[in-house]
């Protein structure tokens, strides 16, 4: 999020979501192309849950983050993102039929508080005063798809290696992707091409796109989609401590209310 604020006015939100899955899409292949040929009947079997986790979990998401942040704040985005886990849960009951046990409802609501305490910097009033604009509409719009990509994920194909599964499903993003990306260009946005911005397009695409992707895939396959988005909450806590290391930001009493709060939202949720 941080990132893509930082960098909007060098990298257009097309390009930035173009370029970061067709980084993670060269990463990825080496290690999906020894599988195809025995697990392409499989993945040829599921190719409608394939079709759709790349369209909305690749093409989507960050597509409309970039947009939004294009047209609001950060912490707006952060803000909005909080409510992932709210809107997995609540599609997880309409369409699945899932229920939280009361201990891990409270568990969930006290993390989205430590959330909000976190993006709010302690102040109610930063709360109140929010205006929402066209941007955060957009981001609404992505929380919607991530919820439902979170969910989707217990359709995708069974028996499939998982790098297979990341490599269908970012070809599907990338190839949505890039007539947005050929529109975008032909409308006169363009990347400013220098250090910082290149550095930029290969973190994106090595570390969220790559690995950020294979770790929550098989988190979500492990723990299942409410519990697996409740981590989405960690992302004020990982700003936080990223900013003391990198930016000398020292964290004061809300960031560690915060944290405290979301690491017992957690527990509360995971304990069983």
């Amino acid at each position: 999020m941080v990132l893509g604020r930082g960098i909007r006015a060098d990298v257009p939100p097309l390009a930035l979501a173009f370029w970061r899955w067709a980084i993670a899409l060269a990463l990825v292949l080496p290690l999906a192309l020894p599988h195809l040929k025995s697990q392409w009947p499989l993945l040829k079997q599921g190719w409608r849950p394939v079709l759709i986790l790349g369209l909305i979990g690749v093409g989507g998401y960050n597509t409309f983050a970039y947009i939004a942040l294009q047209y609001t704040t950060a912490t707006n985005a952060v803000l909005l993102n909080s409510f992932i886990p709210v809107v997995t849960i609540a599609i997880s009951w309409a369409f699945l039929g899932k229920h939280l046990s009361r201990p891990q409802a409270i568990g969930v609501l006290v993390s989205m508080i430590g959330a909000l305490s976190i993006v709010a910097r302690g102040d109610l009033q930063v709360l109140a005063h929010l205006n929402l604009n066209l941007g955060d509409a957009w981001m609404l719009a992505a929380v919607l798809v991530w919820a439902i990509y979170t969910v989707g994920l217990a359709w995708r194909p069974a028996g499939v290696d998982p790098m297979l599964m990341l490599a269908a499903m970012t070809t599907v993003g990338v190839a949505a992707l890039l007539p947005a990306y050929l529109w975008e260009m032909a409308a006169g946005r363009q990347i400013n091409v220098h250090l910082g911005s290149l550095a930029s397009l290969a973190y994106v695409g090595i570390f969220p796109s790559f690995l950020g992707y294979i770790f929550y895939n098989r988190g979500v396959a492990e723990v299942g989609a409410n519990k697996g988005s409740l981590f989405i909450h960690l992302m004020p806590v990982f700003g936080t401590l990223l900013s003391f290391i990198f930016l000398g930001e020292i964290p004061v009493w809300y960031h560690y209310l915060g944290i405290g709060l979301i690491f017992t939202g957690i527990w509360l949720t995971m304990k069983k």
